[in-house]
């Protein structure tokens, strides 16, 4: 018989969060700690990922580790990958929710933020799942979840997003040639794709663009922007053995936004 009542447990697998200490991966992290989850959050400054790991605690009652560091840069994902290991024993499930986005025009993009853009949303996504990747092989087991965006397959009447989009167009491409090759090691790989979500960061935009987010709800068939659960929802469905059958998807919380073409 199958275990129903279990199928959605997540308690006691181990999950490394990377952009953690952010508004999408600290809600997913958050999640994860709610139910269970031994929690590792990653970015680049310790304040910030302590601040969250604070919150993370103080709502859940859950410890959330963190770990500092530039996962563009392939010692710090060593130490890191180390880090975890030498603290939960590895790790069971790996998010990648760690992003930059700056909007230039195409016809002025400078070279340099081009290279920073890719260097923060892909390679950073690569080294993380090859050192993480390398470990769930071992074991037989993993779970990995990429944050990508709906401007990977939905473009704009502007061009100020076309580095970002590519990123993420990159990371959904990654995304489905490592869940082809990776599922003979019991490892699924699948893609968050939001909208437009209300993080802290959003929220000072909105209020100065207001016009940004009416028109955004204007178009979107549920009527609202992103929220970060709708995210972390996503995220813990895809760590689930509900999941163990999915893999090399890219689900888009975007209230039916992709339905309209």
């Amino acid at each position: 018989m199958v275990d129903y009542k279990n199928m959605f447990n997540l308690e006691g697998k181990r999950a490394v969060v990377v952009g953690g200490g952010g508004g999408i991966g600290g809600a997913i992290a958050e999640g994860y700690a709610a139910v269970g989850v031994k929690v590792a959050i990653v970015g680049r400054g310790m304040a910030k990922l302590e601040k969250k790991a604070a919150e993370i605690e103080a709502n859940t009652g859950n410890k959330v580790l963190c770990f500092a560091g530039d996962m563009g840069n392939e010692e710090d994902v060593a130490k890191v990958f180390q880090g975890v290991k030498d603290a939960l024993g590895g790790a069971d499930i790996l998010v990648n929710s760690q992003g930059v986005n700056k909007k230039f025009s195409a016809l002025e993009h400078p070279v340099a933020e081009w290279d920073e853009m890719f260097g923060a949303n892909v390679r950073s996504i690569m080294l993380t799942c090859k050192y993480f990747g390398q470990y769930m092989k071992e074991q037989g087991w993993g779970r990995i979840i990429n944050v990508s965006s709906i401007g990977a397959v939905r473009s704009k009447m502007s061009d100020i997003s076309v580095c970002y989009g590519s990123t993420k167009g990159a990371v959904n491409a990654y995304s489905l040639n490592l869940a082809a090759g990776w599922a003979q090691y019991g490892i699924t790989v699948n893609c968050i794709a939001p909208i437009m979500t209300e993080t802290e960061m959003m929220k000072p935009i909105f209020e100065k663009n207001p016009e940004l987010l009416t028109g955004t709800i204007a178009r979107v068939p549920c009527g609202r922007v992103g929220k970060v659960e709708d995210c972390a929802g996503l995220a813990m469905f895809f760590a689930s053995e509900a999941a163990s059958f999915v893999t090399g998807q890219i689900l888009y919380p975007d209230g039916g936004l992709c339905t309209l073409q």
